[in-house]
């Protein structure tokens, strides 16, 4: 059990900021539609809506499941969100503005959770419900589905990006991959091998998830205070911490290590070039494994590329202080104004079985929140590194916590990239153009 996380959520008060302008904006936009929604069926039975992340059909299989575990007191529905998880962001927070009563339960990004609950736009989580859905839940999911000591959403899956790496390259370079390795030894190592690292180096959200991580693995949070108004959040990307977060992107880009299309590498283009010829060290998320496994399957990727993939936690920023991998995933919130909250946290219980997140990972390859859900053979013979995967979510940080993520993370993106032009200046400039936006005395 973990201290703190684990009081039900009050109802907060509201803010004005940038959040705060969001959700009035769009609650004249969907007030109507919204206030109209129905939430029972002809014969009465309660219909409860589930807002899903696109999957591989996993949630939908998991709600029809729901629907026959209720024995008729509900039903489970699902309605798809946009694929990208700003727009995903973008819809809740329009429609939880406007008091939509259809919001039952919601997979939610989990940094875009305090700024739907600072306002209190989320049902509180009963004791028993958190006691009996987190008692064996990975640290880093409890951390992000955590808002002022308070527990808010409930883990469903988490997800965290280990180093892959190929064996081939790492031993050519006489690199102990059974030690832990620093992004100085990567950067070396590359340079040696003259072939490329995989980082995430395009103008977007991974942008945010690398450098929130190198600032973590130092011990640094990007924010000093992250529950104060807006236009008093302390940010501390200038310190030594973002000195060096600055040293390792600005020298990574600089010198070409991670290759040409550096700018443009996201999760996927690093995966690709990590498949070629000049890949050797990647940073990145679980489902590559699958992904390459399926490559080699249809042909496009030789047999000896998956033979010569390995995994090994994420890279530490010095080599005496463990790293603090990213943290990624989905909760489930149930909106305020649902009318049907004890049943729609009736139904998350149901969902997030450890069972039911085993068969989840197997089928759709999402890792589960739940400990105990990494025990079945069939995940371990399915994914190797599912141990891996665990300790790496144990230690997993989520990105800055606030109710004005987005105004952070878009300025990290703005001042990070192209990361051949990051230096020295890069984190007090992004330091004082993001605290100017909170402030309201500059446009993103």
């Amino acid at each position: 059990m973990h201290e703190g996380a684990l009081r039900p959520a009050r109802s907060l008060p509201r803010r004005r900021g940038p959040a705060a302008r969001l959700f009035a904006a769009g609650a004249v936009l969907v007030l109507g539609a919204s206030l109209a929604a129905c939430g029972s069926a002809d014969d009465g039975t309660p219909e409860l809506t589930w807002y899903i992340n696109p999957d591989n059909g996993g949630q939908e299989r998991i709600a029809q499941e729901c629907t026959e575990e209720a024995g008729g007191d509900y039903t489970v529905s699902t309605s798809l969100l946009p694929r990208d998880a700003a727009s995903q962001r973008e819809q809740l927070a329009r429609r939880l503005a406007a008091g939509d009563r259809s919001l039952d339960v919601m997979s939610l990004d989990p940094p875009y959770i305090p700024e739907l609950a600072e306002p209190g736009f989320l049902a509180p989580v009963p004791d028993d419900v958190a006691e009996a859905t987190t008692e064996d839940v990975v640290d880093g999911a409890l951390q992000g589905a955590t808002w002022e000591d308070e527990l808010v959403a409930i883990p469903f899956w988490a997800n965290t990006q280990l180093l892959w790496y190929r064996q081939s390259v790492a031993d050519e370079v006489g690199l102990d991959m059974s030690q832990p390795v620093t992004w100085d030894q990567l950067m070396e190592a590359a340079e040696d091998s003259d072939k490329f690292l995989g980082i995430h180096g395009i103008r977007g959200e991974s942008m945010t998830v690398w450098i929130n991580a190198l600032y973590e693995s130092q011990g640094q949070a990007i924010i000093e205070n992250p529950e104060a108004p807006a236009a008093e959040t302390q940010l501390s990307l200038d310190t030594e911490a973002g000195a060096e977060a600055a040293r390792i992107v600005g020298t990574i880009g600089s010198e070409g290590l991670a290759g040409p299309g550096a700018t443009t590498q996201d999760e996927n283009v690093a995966m690709a070039q990590f498949q070629g010829e000049q890949g050797s060290f990647m940073v990145n998320w679980p489902f590559v494994y699958s992904a390459t496994q399926a490559a080699v399957e249809q042909g496009t990727v030789d047999q000896e590329i998956l033979d010569d993939m390995q995994w090994a936690g994420y890279p530490r920023v010095d080599e005496d202080t463990e790293s603090a991998p990213p943290l990624g995933g989905i909760n489930l919130g149930v909106g305020a104004a649902s009318e049907h909250p004890e049943l729609a946290y009736e139904a998350i219980q149901c969902i997030v079985d450890p069972d039911r997140q085993t068969q989840y990972f197997l089928s759709d390859g999402n890792p589960p929140a739940s400990t105990v859900a990494y025990d079945d053979p069939e995940v371990e013979e399915t994914y190797p590194m599912a141990p891996d995967i665990r300790d790496s979510l144990e230690r997993a940080v989520p990105r800055p916590q606030t109710p004005y993520y987005n105004e952070v993370s878009l300025g990290i993106q703005e001042h990070w990239t192209p990361i051949g032009a990051v230096g020295e200046s890069t984190p007090a400039e992004s330091q004082e153009f993001i605290q100017d936006v909170l402030r309201g005395d500059a446009l993103q």
